[in-house]
């Protein structure tokens, strides 16, 4: 990912976002040639010069201070997502050498988080790294996300041993939609934490590999990629239309894990008392004691490991109501 057009195409994008009355600048009801506001406008704004500003918007951030960016960012109404996204931006830049793109070694979850995971057996914990791919998760983990483990399109083309990615499920795998009813939001955040991440870290070469082909084979995550929108993901509420389960809405947390650079910890818990925390308790049931293999069916057990890899889960058919 080329930093200059990078920073011009994200500089850009927010400018077109606030528009005149937004930023308190009087418009007169003239007609305005461009989307938002004009460059001198954020120049003004952020007590620049227009020319300085120009050369920012080029992607030229080598030496900015961090004052200047502060009153770009303020300027453009930025939130903590897309402040935070600006300065990894410059700071890239302003690495003294570019290095070569290189495929980080694999990310390996330590004994001590994978206990924290199996120790967790009343939510749902799983690790994932910046690109979305799942390093390791729980029996009840594996349960919900069992979907995932199983689509050959999360693994990606020909690596069957290739860890499961969920932004290449969300855009790949066409029995997404059914697992996410809110799959259109879903994918809309998953591609602002993949720009996010592309801002902190822009030589992983892995994670070049994973938006150039996403790009490429889905018309809908190459339209998001180019809105060039970030965000931080850290709590909220999601939504599932689980296989054996049935329907869920369950709270999530995400936790950095500061020893294991890259890595966070998501857990996902039901609102006590309610149909979903019934869902999960017979999802976990299900999970600790999944179906026998038959020699009719030839359907073997799931494979619920607390690593991630290449599993099966054969769900029975049908969905379990809840009241």
């Amino acid at each position: 990912m080329e930093r200059k057009e990078e920073i011009r195409d994200f500089l850009i994008s927010r400018r077109a976002k606030i528009t005149p009355e937004q930023a308190g600048i009087p418009s007169y009801g003239e007609l305005r040639r461009v989307p938002g506001l004009r460059r001198e406008e954020v120049a003004q704004l952020a007590g620049v010069s227009t020319d300085y500003y120009t050369r920012l918007e080029r992607g030229s951030l080598r030496g900015v201070s961090d004052a200047v960016l502060e009153a770009v960012a303020s300027a453009l109404q930025l939130d903590e997502a897309e402040r935070t996204h600006l300065m990894d931006l410059a700071r890239t830049a302003n690495s003294p050498s570019r290095r070569a793109a290189r495929r980080p070694p694999q990310q390996r979850v330590r004994p001590g988080v994978l206990r924290l995971l199996d120790g967790m057996t009343g939510a749902v914990a799983m690790v994932q790294n910046g690109r979305s791919d799942v390093l390791a998760a729980n029996l009840l983990g594996r349960a919900l996300y069992g979907p995932v483990f199983e689509s050959t399109a999360a693994a990606g083309p020909g690596t069957a041993s290739r860890l499961p990615n969920q932004a290449r499920y969300l855009f790949l795998d066409p029995g997404a939609g059914d697992l996410y009813p809110d799959w259109q939001a879903i994918a809309a955040t998953t591609v602002a934490m993949l720009r996010t991440e592309a801002g902190r870290n822009p030589h992983d070469r892995a994670l070049n590999e994973l938006v150039g082909e996403l790009t490429t084979r889905s018309g809908l995550f190459a339209a998001l990629w180019a809105g060039h929108d970030v965000r931080i993901h850290t709590t909220g509420t999601k939504r599932f239309h689980h296989p054996v389960a049935g329907d869920l809405s369950l709270q999530f947390e995400t936790l950095h894990l500061p020893g294991d650079e890259g890595q966070s910890l998501f857990t996902f818990t039901a609102e006590p008392g309610s149909a979903s925390e019934n869902a999960l308790a017979f999802l976990a049931s299900w999970a600790a004691s999944p179906p026998e293999k038959t020699a009719t069916s030839g359907s073997s057990a799931p494979d619920l490991r607390s690593h991630a890899g290449p599993g099966t889960l054969n769900p029975q058919p049908g969905k379990t109501e809840h009241d």
